[in-house]
């Protein structure tokens, strides 16, 4: 670590950054919301394109059930949240384009209560996002074309009585305000655990 002796060139309110990743990439320092698992997976360059692996059932300790896929599309700048399910857990993917992923943990019994974790994910650095019941979360494009993000839920949405909850994206219920968007600089510096 390089130091200097004169800091006269800082300017007056100059914060240094907090590490937020290794030397190999990897997150530190992140609280994640209890129940929730980030499986970060790489993109494996091939002669004629990429493949990138989405879901496997051995990356999970217990036995893993798909009761659906869906993909929602989002449009440039666009949020979709907030939105909760009692007993549905939901694994999202960004299949295309660049998202930020905000969840709320509003379950009065749980270790977290009241954490707010923010990501972003997307083609460049592709993971898969479980959220347990009863934790809010929504999704907003950071791009300026649409993005997409696939669900792999356990439980297939229920037409006559959905166990889909929702509130809107400004809700005061919630302390997270979804920003005008624009890209991260790095895809890293969008990643905030908040405990409010």
């Amino acid at each position: 670590m390089t130091t200097h002796a004169h800091v006269d060139w800082l300017l007056p309110g100059a914060v240094r950054d907090h590490q937020s990743t290794d030397e190999d990439w990897n997150f530190v320092g992140r609280r994640l919301i209890d129940g929730v698992t980030i499986r970060e997976v790489r993109n494996v360059p091939k002669g004629n394109g990429m493949l990138t692996e989405i879901f496997r059932r051995d990356w999970f300790d217990v036995e893993v059930e798909i009761d659906q896929v869906f993909q929602a599309i989002v449009e440039s700048g666009c949020v979709s949240a907030w939105h909760a399910h009692a007993e549905k857990t939901d694994r999202l993917f960004v299949n295309q384009g660049l998202m930020r992923l905000v969840l709320y943990d509003s379950r009065p019994d749980s270790p977290t209560h009241g954490l707010v974790n923010e990501l972003v994910l997307g083609l460049d650095r592709p993971g898969l996002v479980v959220v347990p019941p009863r934790v809010w979360h929504g999704v907003q494009n950071l791009l300026n074309r649409p993005s997409a993000v696939l669900n792999l839920p356990d439980r297939r949405y229920q037409y006559a009585a959905p166990d889909h909850w929702r509130l809107p994206a400004d809700t005061a219920q919630i302390p997270y305000r979804f920003q005008a968007a624009r890209p991260p600089s790095a895809l890293t510096s969008g990643n905030v655990d908040r405990e409010i």
